[in-house]
């Protein structure tokens, strides 16, 4: 199937931006990345009037590094921040999850922010902006505003940003030194959905745990963040009560979780997968905590665009999923 007819926007500034959303209102959809808008277009699961397509803006396209967090601008393709020495030096967690998102194909095009937008349980990007207790930079024709993670995913595929607002750009927090992060999951092909996914921080400071949290894929409605430290803190990884405090860790996970079945995987198996994942991944980031940090590296970069420097205004996301 093809979309139904709509009226193509393509705006030069965040302000031209905001200015047609305003005029359109529930009727627009903002194009970005196209990973998940054009699917839902095809199908006619949604019809919009008119596709703001967001590509030609200025200014959107870049990944800054400052001590306290990694920004991500909203034309930021997933290829371009995975493959940032930057932001993988000042936060190892983007790369690790990010090698999850879908196929190469995808990653080149789809973008970050509109990842998070979409606001999809099953995405790896919006349990990350938890994790590292993210915000979303949002302007509209009040002007720019900051929205925590935990006030901007209402439900599934339901956020707090307006008709009229434009997500520009999403900051992830830093950790602190002698902070160790992995992330897993499980899928039954690689670059399928999650049927469970997990991603961990863990704090060593001498030598015994000082703190650890986790975030998960596909098994709650909305991104959500589990304090650790109650099971883990003060206990040395490796140690004879490393192994109990892992179980304690990966039940009090399969108490938090709230999965629901479908066709791929029962909610029971759902739960089963995450606390097993829980345990698997807690030693991995347990290990990193432990280890050198990778090389810092302080700076503004411009985030690479695979394909071309002006990508084709045909593809994009809507702002519930660039």
């Amino acid at each position: 199937m093809k979309p139904a007819p709509f009226e193509h926007h393509a705006p030069l500034t965040v302000e031209q931006a905001v200015s047609v959303l305003t005029e359109v209102g529930h009727d627009g959809k903002v194009l970005a990345g196209g990973q998940s808008l054009i699917p839902i277009l095809n199908m006619r699961l949604a019809s919009p009037a008119h596709l703001v397509d967001i590509n030609r803006v200025a200014g959107l396209d870049t990944v800054e590094v400052t001590p306290e967090a990694v920004r991500v601008g909203a034309l930021v393709r997933h290829a371009g921040l995975e493959r940032s020495a930057e932001a993988y030096a000042a936060l190892p967690l983007l790369r690790q999850a990010l090698v999850n998102v879908a196929h190469p194909a995808i990653r080149n095009r789809g973008t970050t922010v509109g990842s998070i937008a979409h606001a999809d349980a099953a995405g790896e990007m919006p349990a990350i902006l938890a994790l590292t207790d993210g915000v979303v930079e949002v302007a509209g024709p009040s002007g720019t505003r900051e929205i925590a993670w935990s006030d901007f995913f209402l439900g599934a595929l339901e956020t707090s940003l307006a008709a009229e607002e434009l997500a520009v750009a999403v900051r992830f927090g830093r950790f602190p030194a002698g902070t160790g992060t992995a992330f897993t999951e499980a899928a039954r092909r690689h670059g399928d959905y999650a049927m469970a996914g997990v991603g961990v921080a863990l704090t060593v400071a001498d030598g015994v745990v000082s703190g650890a949290r986790a975030s998960f894929v596909s098994v709650t409605d909305v991104p959500s963040v589990l304090d650790l430290g109650p099971a883990l803190d003060g206990v040395e990884p490796g140690s004879g009560a490393w192994d109990a405090a892992l179980d304690t860790a990966a039940e009090a996970v399969r108490g938090h979780v709230d999965p629901e079945g479908d066709i791929h995987a029962s909610a029971d198996y759902r739960r089963m997968l995450v606390t097993e994942l829980t345990r698997r991944v807690l030693p991995q980031a347990a290990d990193r905590a432990r280890r050198p940090a990778p090389n810092a590296a302080f700076g503004r970069e411009s985030a690479v665009r695979p394909l071309s420097s002006r990508p084709n205004a045909a593809f994009g996301e809507e702002r519930g999923g660039r």
